[in-house]
């Protein structure tokens, strides 16, 4: 199910309308291919000739106001509004759906620390809670979300997020560029059909390239090779290539900074905002950066998506036929001739300890295949550990590309056992209803093909007259349904295929009456 219900990362300070990302991408794209007569390489230093690294960077600083003005900024209060792309929960790859925000946003450099007072707007939310409010703290200490009663620890993604915002926003990139011991020449690049000296420095380990305008010596873009991690989603994708566009320079107290941001992550255009208003060395307030110790301290500890399977709440759907219940349902089909897993969600490490626990649970039966239903990236996270154990995978026909580009993504930074022994996928393409297995536990796979449903399949268990709905299936505290479009294109389907359906279950809900869901359905959309 597309939902919003997990905590989400902060927006880095500024981006810009989706016509200039269209555009600024579609330049690049140009200046790569040779399509704009740019794609030759570039001799020497652009706009840095006869210069050191750090000579060019000084070129730099002094664009945008000079050294001195720029360490002079020790805090901004910034009105951001923003959206981003949701490629991961969009019903189809492409083009997506977008979520909205508008951020007051205060950044101490002087203590590096943040404050993000925030409003969402996420359309598939449920409805009448579309819209929300949030309020995150980073300091020393770690982060947390700040509550009526009481704080709860932020995620590793909001401490990584504000560390990037602190060190490479626009008023501090060229600093710490310039404090970084190891500042040298970069290959020289082409970005928007303009010549850029590039300077590449480390910070937190990894790689930092910062792309100069030849013309004007404003740094135009930086770009780096990164992991994510919860709730990021593009934690799925290893090492993500994430390039920042900065752009719509004003002067603002003196100092020359872009007021848009755009992020791009693997030729994504990913993420856009853009600053309404600033204002610099205003007095902050302590009370506003206020943490209990203990709740930000828990910020540093999470597992992130790297956590472990538990099989505490399993349920018996049949003999043969275990559910194991958590935030992604997992099942498990003895079958003649081996075990069916239904679902490799949230990341290789917990895939494994679900094959581990087949492994256990029907000890010298093999585990033959693994089923994926849909093309959610925490859906299909720990394929590639099912693919690394030379395992057979069912995936819709559709789904197929991305998967192909899921398995084959780098992963060097965070080696799983899929970058360290390489080997091709096996896949079980479905295209129509398809058989497998035989006896009691047989199933047959049927692509829904629904207008939200388009990259989903469910599973039918015909002996016991039981149906597995894929991501469609979820109630709300009320006990009525979570986007019930797409409960009714399940409706749809099995009366397509003319099956007998007693009970439902789905990667987010556990067995339901049918009967009910058919009724909860028919209230929804009468």
């Amino acid at each position: 199910m597309k939902h919003a219900d997990g905590r989400r990362s902060v927006p880095v300070m500024v981006m810009s309308a989706l016509l200039a990302m269209v555009g600024s991408m579609v330049a690049h794209a140009s200046a790569a291919t040779g399509t704009d007569g740019a794609s030759e390489g570039i001799a020497g230093h652009p706009g840095c000739a006869q210069l050191d690294a750090h000579g060019c960077l000084e070129l730099a600083l002094a664009a945008m106001g000079g050294r001195d003005k720029l360490a002079g900024i020790h805090d901004e209060q910034l009105d951001v509004v923003g959206h981003t792309v949701l490629a991961e929960q969009s019903p189809r790859q492409a083009p997506f759906l977008t979520t909205y925000s508008r951020d007051e946003l205060t950044l101490d450099f002087d203590r590096d620390r943040l404050l993000d007072r925030r409003h969402d707007a996420f359309p598939i939310a449920d409805p009448q809670q579309a819209e929300s409010d949030s309020i995150l703290v980073v300091g020393g200490q770690g982060g947390v979300y700040r509550g009526k009663d009481s704080d709860a620890p932020c995620s590793q993604a909001d401490l990584e997020a504000a560390q990037e915002m602190l060190a490479l926003g626009p008023a501090r990139l060229l600093l710490t560029a310039a404090a970084a011991p190891d500042l040298h020449y970069a290959g020289s690049e082409w970005l928007r059909s303009t010549p850029h000296s590039v300077l590449e420095f480390t910070w937190l380990g990894q790689p930092v390239r910062v792309l100069l305008n030849a013309s004007n010596h404003l740094p135009d873009a930086y770009e780096r090779t990164t992991t994510f991690h919860a709730p990021d989603f593009w934690f799925a994708w290893g090492d993500v290539d994430q390039r920042i566009y900065y752009d719509n320079w004003e002067l603002l107290g003196g100092v020359l900074l872009p007021t848009n941001r755009i992020e791009e992550r693997n030729g994504l255009l990913w993420r856009s905002s853009q600053i309404l208003g600033a204002r610099f060395n205003v007095a902050l307030d302590d009370k506003d950066f206020a943490m209990d110790a203990t709740t930000a301290a828990k910020s540093n500890q999470s597992k992130g998506w790297d956590r472990d399977f538990s099989d505490r709440y399993r349920v018996e759907l049949a003999p043969g036929i275990e559910l194991y219940r958590g935030a992604w349902n997992v099942t498990l089909i003895r079958q003649d001739d081996g075990v069916l897993v239904l679902e490799a969600p949230i990341s290789p490490h917990y895939v494994a300890g679900v094959l581990a626990e087949a492994r256990s649970e029907f000890p010298g039966v093999p585990v033959k295949a693994v089923l994926s239903s849909s093309d959610s990236w925490p859906h299909v996270a720990g394929v590639r550990e099912a693919v690394a154990a030379g395992l057979p995978v069912y995936i819709l026909d559709l789904n197929r590309p991305l998967l192909q580009r899921l398995v084959s993504a780098p992963h060097r930074l965070s080696p799983d056992r899929l970058q360290m022994a390489p080997r091709a996928a096996q896949w079980r393409v479905v295209a129509d209803g398809q058989a497998i297995g035989s006896g009691a536990n047989r199933i047959v796979v049927y692509p829904l093909r629904g207008a939200n449903t388009e990259r989903q399949y469910m599973v039918y268990f015909p002996q016991y007259k039981l149906l597995y709905a894929s991501d469609t299936l979820q109630m709300m505290a009320d006990h009525a349904l979570f986007d019930p479009q797409m409960m009714h294109e399940v409706v749809q389907a099995v009366r397509r295929e003319h099956l007998q359906v007693d009970t439902v279950y789905a990667m987010h809900a556990g067995p339901t009456p049918w009967s009910e869901v058919v009724r909860m359905v028919d209230k929804a959309t009468r």
